[in-house]
């Protein structure tokens, strides 16, 4: 095949994929708005929004990748115009979502008291435990919007998701603003009214998504008379046994983000600090990526239902051509921009502060050299694992990732990342292994998976 047979793609990849990124942008701005905002207080707050939300990426983790089970249902049923299996798969998942979301958000609370044994910095443990009683609560509206947000995807509505995320910001970006600094006539409260923000901001998130579907012509049947709690047992199956395994994908993943937090907190507040500014820099860049992956378990997860698994194959590359694009871009702006980016977190004015700061400036700015590497490794591995969800194959890449972060990424982060070795920079060195090697393991499947398919088909 030509160059052209996949390039003619981008415009429509763009289309569908453009509103999911602006929406997955918009949960990572909220924690972008926390951080600057936060960071103006001092690093150990920080630190402490840092130590706090590495308990709640887990979480979501699990929340947000048992959702993705949702949208390659929703796709097939939607090429195949079967709206009772739609509706079905809709109701279905945002059951599992609600009982979810509630389990997870009681774990936080139950799992708390380890924080004060995870040899993290005193005066940072004190500041994240309100933090965290507030944030926690905030995961069952998170879920629930991440369910009803897949069925939105799957229907190719990817708009509606992004105007739900965008107001929910307008309204943290404000309830932050009002309650961190104590504007207005409001209490002054800190990392607390961070906390405030996320949660009534995710409330609303999760409503106006509800009311943007109910008044669309397309989605208004399925939003509407759902008979929650009449359920068939064998539909709840089929989105457990898809949704466990990719819940676990992300878990994985997230898990080893989150071990280079707890790993950052040994190394001392400044460079727990330093790693939270440059993991939220580069979270940014891969939402746009998330954005590309849910495009590609649409349109292969479309392809599936039609049974044209060429079409398929070719749509799915022209997604990671396109993706691969982007994140070369993401990692020239990390080179040309390394020391300047992570100076928008910190004030640099604050005197009392003054040594603190240079000190996470010159680690962060390290970090964003290695992060500037992983974009590419790291776009390619979401991007395969979007089209891997479209084919509803879960399980063996489930093991894939496992093997990637925690069998070789891992024990990398851990041997590098102390302090006599290499320090913050050996943890993130880690990270880049594994998703290198996730990279390229999940690619493999995809290849044999999709080869396989056609030769069966012809």
């Amino acid at each position: 095949m030509q160059l052209q047979d996949y390039t003619k793609e981008f415009k429509y990849n763009w289309q569908l994929a453009a509103p999911v990124m602006l929406g997955m942008l918009g949960h990572t701005f909220v924690s972008f708005v926390d951080n600057i905002m936060v960071g103006q207080l001092g690093t150990a707050q920080l630190a402490a929004v840092s130590l706090g939300n590495s308990f709640m990426f887990i979480a979501m983790s699990l929340g947000i990748g048992f959702s993705t089970a949702i949208t390659p249902l929703v796709a097939e049923a939607d090429t195949a115009k079967d709206f009772i299996r739609g509706k079905s798969t809709f109701k279905h998942g945002l059951f599992l979502c609600i009982v979810l979301g509630a389990l997870l958000s009681v774990l936080i609370f139950v799992a708390k008291p380890l924080i004060y044994s995870m040899k993290q910095p005193i005066e940072v443990v004190e500041l994240a435990i309100p933090y965290l009683n507030l944030v926690a609560i905030s995961l069952i509206p998170l879920v629930i919007f991440q369910g009803v947000k897949q069925f939105s995807d799957g229907q190719s509505l990817t708009k509606y998701p992004m105007y739900a995320t965008l107001l929910a910001n307008i309204v943290n970006i404000v309830l932050n603003y009002v309650l961190i600094f104590g504007k207005f006539g409001f209490p002054e409260l800190g990392i607390v009214g961070a906390a405030y923000g996320t949660l009534v901001s995710r409330f609303v998130m999760v409503i106006h998504l509800w009311y943007l579907l109910k008044g669309k012509e397309k989605s208004k049947a399925f939003v509407t008379d759902v008979k929650l709690f009449v359920l068939d047992t064998l539909m709840l199956k089929k989105i457990i046994n898809l949704g466990a395994p990719s819940a676990m994908q992300m878990f994985f993943e997230v898990a080893i983000f989150t071990a280079a937090i707890w790993l950052s907190g040994l190394l001392g507040k400044n460079a727990q600090a330093a790693n939270q500014i440059a993991l939220n820099l580069s979270s940014m860049a891969f939402m746009v990526a998330m954005g590309l992956s849910v495009a590609a378990m649409v349109r292969v997860g479309n392809q599936k239902g039609l049974g044209n698994y060429f079409e398929l194959r070719r749509i799915a590359v022209s997604i990671f051509l396109f993706g691969i694009i982007l994140a070369v871009g993401f990692a020239l702006l990390f080179f040309v921009f390394y020391t300047e980016l992570p100076m928008l977190y910190l004030d640099g004015k604050d005197a009392e502060n003054a040594l603190d700061n240079a000190e996470v400036l010159r680690i962060a700015s390290k970090l964003l050299l290695v992060a500037a590497i992983f974009q590419i490794s790291d776009s390619i591995q979401v991007l395969v694992l979007g089209a891997l969800r479209g084919l509803q194959d879960v399980k063996i890449p489930m093991f894939l990732v496992f093997i990637s972060y925690w069998i070789i990424g891992f024990p990398i982060s851990w041997f590098l990342g102390k302090e006599e070795t290499y320090g913050s920079s050996g943890i993130w060195l880690g990270l880049l292994a594994g998703l290198t090697t996730a990279a390229i393991l999940l690619y493999i499947r995809f290849n044999y998976l999709t080869k396989k398919l056609i030769l069966s088909n012809n």
